[in-house]
C-alpha cells in the first residue's frame, strides 16, 4: 500500500542510489589513475634518482618515506608496494652516506606498510617476498645512559642480510646484525635476533627455528630449545607447516 509520508524517503533513495551508480566508476577510475601516475618506475624522474632501479620494477603510490634514493638499489621486475617506506641514512643529504645502504634484488615484492631502513647495509637477495608492516632494519637505540633520552642512544650499525628466496611474513621485525639464509621461511609476526641458517622456518619472538630441510629425510622438525631434530620427517611444505 502506497504511504504518503515514505514517499520522499524512498524518492532521495532513488537519486542517491542514482548518483552512486554514477560516480562510483568515475572515483573508481579516478583513484586507479592517481596510483598510476604516482607509481615510480626506471624511467621516471624519480626512478632516475635511484642508485639503480630495474627494468620491469615498480615503487607503489603512495609511498610513505623515500629518503636519499642516491643509495638505495632495486633489482629488476620488483615490485615494492604502497605505502612502505624506503630510508637510507640519517635524514635527508646526509653526508658520507655509503653509495650502497639498501640494496634489493631481482623479482622481490615488498609488502603494504614495510618498512626498510638502513644507515649501513640491508641487502635482501632475489625473489625475497615479504609480507605486510614489515620492518627491516640495521640500527637501533640504546638505553643504557640513564642520562640520555632513549631516543638520543644509538647502537652502532650492523649489516642485515636476507638470502634469495626467502619468505618473511605479516608484521615480522628483521633486527640489526641478522644473516637470513637462503629459502627461509620468518612466520607472522616474528622477530628476527640473531642468524637463521639456509632451508629452514622460524617462529617466534626471539625467532627459533622450529622446521629444516634435511638432504636424506626432506623437511625435518627441530626443538627449538634444544636446537635438535625431533622425530618426524615432514613430506611437504603443507604436512610441515603447522597451522
Amino acid at each position: 500500500m502506497f504511504n504518503r509520508e515514505n514517499a520522499p524517503r524512498r524518492r532521495t533513495d532513488r537519486v542517491r542510489g542514482a548518483v552512486y551508480a554514477a560516480l562510483g566508476p568515475v572515483v573508481r577510475a579516478s583513484w586507479a589513475a592517481y596510483k598510476s601516475l604516482g607509481a615510480i618506475g626506471p624511467d621516471s624522474a624519480a626512478g632516475r634518482r635511484f642508485g639503480s632501479f630495474g627494468r620491469g620494477s615498480i615503487v607503489g603510490f603512495p609511498y610513505d618515506t623515500i629518503m636519499n634514493e642516491q643509495s638505495i638499489h632495486i633489482g629488476a621486475d620488483t615490485m615494492i608496494s604502497g605505502h612502505v617506506v624506503l630510508s637510507a641514512g640519517w635524514g635527508p643529504n646526509h653526508r658520507g652516506l655509503h653509495d650502497r645502504v639498501i640494496v634489493i634484488g631481482d623479482r622481490c615484492l615488498i609488502g603494504r606498510g614495510s618498512c626498510i631502513t638502513g644507515h649501513r647495509l640491508v641487502e635482501i637477495g632475489d625473489d625475497v617476498w615479504t609480507g605486510h608492516h614489515v620492518h627491516i632494519t640495521d640500527m637501533n637505540h640504546g638505553y643504557e645512559d640513564l642520562s640520555i633520552p632513549i631516543s638520543m642512544q644509538n647502537q652502532p650499525e650492523e649489516p642485515v642480510r636476507i638470502g634469495d628466496g626467502s619468505w618473511i611474513g605479516h608484521n615480522a621485525v628483521v633486527l640489526p646484525g641478522v644473516t637470513i639464509g637462503r629459502h627461509v621461511v620468518v612466520g607472522a609476526g616474528a622477530v628476527v635476533t640473531s642468524d637463521l641458517p639456509d632451508f629452514s622456518v622460524a617462529v617466534g619472538s626471539p625467532a627459533r627455528v622450529i622446521r629444516r630441510h634435511d638432504p636424506d629425510h626432506g623437511w625435518v622438525k627441530v626443538d627449538p630449545t634444544a636446537g635438535t631434530e625431533t622425530t618426524g620427517v615432514a613430506a611437504s611444505w603443507g604436512a610441515s607447516l603447522e597451522r
